[in-house]
């Protein structure tokens, strides 16, 4: 539990720069900063990839808000998601696995991370997708935090970050409790070493909003319990808290949900497609 507390408390930093990010850009109203972000929509998903990689799952926590606030495209959040790993990485490397492995599943979860984020934001750009503005109104109107009641951007970014904060302790704190009772062993009965349905399992795991799931899917991958399609399944669904922030922050359920079926749809393919090559 202690290691739960320090973990979401690392989130703290990244929830806070995102809603100052979002704070400033609103204050600006379209100024540098709003150009900045309109232009670098073009190369979101290779760059939301590549910081998703970094094994911390407030990354994907802030693209959720960036995303609810209409600062990065679907596409880019879709990337981040697929490039998380949450804490597969660090435990890998704790168990002391070549580091020929762990660059086969970052480059494969990055590289299929860009080429999805590319392609789903020229589909949407083709089909005249209708871009949404920046807008902190809308968090706050969803949140009803009333930070829009003060001045500055300090203040409201400070509301916002434990707003969400206290929601992402109260959530993942029951998984947490959850995870630990069930225990690993009851992850072994859900057949993840079978072909297709190991990876379909596994990727379902991978969307619950707990590094618990990650951890233990490294633990299994290593005792033979876990096929390497399945681990990489888990891993491309696995992007930490950032889809239980979406759901807080962004008002659109159906969006919400057609988000979270994407990532679990493509996670699964993906983990088939790829688990041959750390196999």
């Amino acid at each position: 539990m202690i290691e739960f507390i320090c973990e979401t408390l690392l989130l703290l930093p990244f929830l806070f720069l995102t809603y100052l990010v979002l704070e400033a850009v609103e204050a600006s109203a379209g100024g540098a900063l709003g150009r900045f972000l309109e232009r670098a929509r073009s190369v979101g998903p290779a760059a939301g990839a590549l910081a998703g990689a970094i094994p911390q799952c407030g990354v994907s926590a802030a693209a959720a808000s960036f995303y609810a606030g209409g600062a990065i495209t679907v596409g880019t959040l879709l990337a981040v998601f697929l490039s998380t790993s949450d804490e597969l990485v660090p435990v890998l490397i704790s168990e002391r696995v070549p580091l020929a492995l762990l660059a086969k599943i970052v480059g494969l979860k990055c590289v299929c991370a860009i080429a999805v984020g590319f392609t789903v934001n020229g589909v949407l750009s083709f089909m005249r997708h209708i871009r949404r503005e920046v807008s902190v109104h809308e968090l706050c109107e969803h949140s009803r935090c009333g930070c829009h009641k003060h001045n500055g951007i300090l203040v409201p970014a400070l509301i916002h970050t434990l707003e969400i904060f206290a929601f992402i302790v109260v959530i993942s704190g029951a998984i947490e409790l959850c995870m630990h009772y069930l225990g690993e062993e009851s992850l072994l009965r859900l057949r993840l070493t079978a072909p297709l349905f190991g990876e379909a399992m596994a990727g379902a795991l991978g969307l619950v909003p707990n590094c618990a799931v990650s951890v233990a899917s490294a633990k299994l991958y290593l005792a033979g319990a876990m096929s390497p399609g399945a681990l990489m399944a888990s891993s491309f669904t696995s992007s930490g808290v950032g889809l239980l922030v979406l759901f807080r922050t962004n008002r659109n359920l159906r969006e919400n949900l057609a988000i979270l079926a994407s990532v679990y749809v493509i996670g699964v393919i993906l983990g088939v497609l790829t688990g041959n090559f750390i196999g």
